[in-house]
């Protein structure tokens, strides 16, 4: 089975930036919808932003215009950039495809001052 593994999670202030990645150890052309989650503490674990496979996107209301989700067939690599981000923007973000399948070790995402 496809094995995920995120990466580019970090610290960063109020208003920063970040660009997460998703490296895939085997195809993703298969998945036509890819998608980041996010799970805070204390919280259920939530969907963030889709990417099908002709790159139609669609996002959570509170990312929105602030997220921008792509994804790379040839690299199997799907990407999150974030900008102006917000405290509660912190958590562990991870990625997976529909249907899921085993989750990855997720990137910590820290947003405070």
């Amino acid at each position: 089975q496809v094995q995920l593994a995120e990466s580019g999670g970090g610290l960063v202030h109020p208003g920063g930036s970040l660009r997460l990645s998703c490296a895939a150890s085997g195809s993703i052309s298969s998945f036509y919808v890819m998608g980041w989650y996010r799970q805070a503490p204390g919280k259920q674990r939530e969907w963030v932003a889709k990417i099908t496979s002709d790159s139609s996107t669609v996002y959570t209301a509170s990312v929105k215009g602030r997220f921008t989700i792509s994804r790379d067939n040839a690299k199997n690599t799907v990407y999150l950039q974030m900008k102006s981000l917000k405290p509660e923007d912190t958590a562990v973000y991870y990625c997976n495809g529909v249907p899921l399948i085993n989750w990855g070790r997720g990137a910590q995402v820290t947003v405070s001052s």
